[in-house]
């Protein structure tokens, strides 16, 4: 066994600062409480993976090598098949897990809120986003007015092509245009160098001292939201770069959804990504029928790292994974 520093027992984050992450916590629980939401809880060892390419699953195994399951990289499906099955407007505080997810913004397990709204579009959830934001920041920082923009604004902004019409090679262009380096593997992939773009070059330009909320992605980056004709019914919700939120009018046609999951196995395929096997629960709950809703998940730990005036995740939890 490796020696560990001396002072490796010690949380990377300061005392003062979990006493705030636990008052956020509280204020939260208080908006959910106070805006009808029930607070539910779901497995964190789920059968099924998420098929979701740019998300892995951690797997887990018994001693003699055989998978009991995995940990969920968000609550989503059961919180679904909790709406299929009649339940009000949720919301869930989850640890979740991703593997190969670190850095100075990013962590293995971390803390999510995750919430559906009865009857609303994503429209209508980001003012619900922008609420609960405020309701945490407000009382500790000044936060900014509220900007919307659209993610082909902000892509024109940015770099100067319209990405729900430009050809990949435009975006390449583009991209090398504004100095990003594009990696060898990225120059036939339309969405990864969408995503390039947008983690080098467009979240850059947010304000670095308010809410902005940017919506309707291309339709190939909907996830499990509606497609309405070129464009995702999806946004994500920043504080300058950092991105806290990502929200969908949700999908409820289980045909459709079964496609998209067959779309992801054969893309991890081409990938050479692990193959996962469709959610079989989740697509029974939505034949049964989805209520209309929306539903977004929030980065709580990003959110104290707005509100301690942090620059990584470390500095807001307790043990990171180095020291756990």
């Amino acid at each position: 066994m490796s020696a560990r520093p001396p002072d490796d027992w010690q949380p990377t984050a300061a005392l003062p600062t979990l006493r705030l992450r636990a008052q956020l916590l509280n204020r939260a629980r208080t908006y959910f409480e106070r805006t009808g939401a029930l607070e539910v809880e779901t497995p964190v060892l789920v059968r099924s993976a998420v098929t979701d390419v740019h998300l892995e699953s951690l797997e887990v195994r018994r001693s003699d090598g055989k998978r009991i399951g995995f940990l969920h990289t968000s609550p989503e499906y059961a919180m679904k098949r909790l709406l299929c099955a009649g339940a009000p407007d949720v919301y869930q505080v989850a640890r979740v897990f991703r593997e190969g997810e670190r850095g100075h913004r990013h962590h293995p397990e971390f803390t999510m809120i995750e919430w559906y709204r009865l009857g609303m579009d994503h429209v209508a959830l980001m003012a619900d986003v922008e609420a609960l934001l405020r309701a945490l920041l407000e009382p500790l920082r000044r936060v900014g007015t509220t900007v919307h923009v659209t993610y082909a604004e902000a892509f024109q902004a940015a770099l100067g092509v319209d990405p729900l019409v430009a050809a990949t090679g435009e975006i390449e262009a583009a991209l090398r245009r504004a100095a990003v380096d594009v990696p060898a593997a990225l120059r036939d992939d339309r969405d990864g160098l969408l995503d390039l773009g947008l983690a080098t070059r467009v979240a850059a330009r947010f304000a670095p001292d308010c809410i902005t909320f940017m919506r309707d992605f291309p339709a190939s980056q909907a996830a499990l939201a509606r497609i309405a004709g070129p464009v995702a019914d999806r946004f994500e919700a920043f504080w300058g770069e950092l991105e806290l939120a990502n929200g969908f009018h949700e999908l409820g046609d289980s045909i459709e959804q079964a496609l998209r999951f067959s779309a992801d196995a054969a893309a991890r395929r081409a990938r050479g990504q692990p193959e996962r096997d469709a959610d079989q629960a989740l697509l029974d709950a939505l034949c049964a029928g989805l209520p209309p809703c929306a539903g977004v998940a929030l980065g709580f730990d990003r959110v104290v790292m707005v509100a301690a005036g942090a620059h990584q995740i470390d500095d807001v939890i307790a043990f990171p994974i180095e020291r756990a």
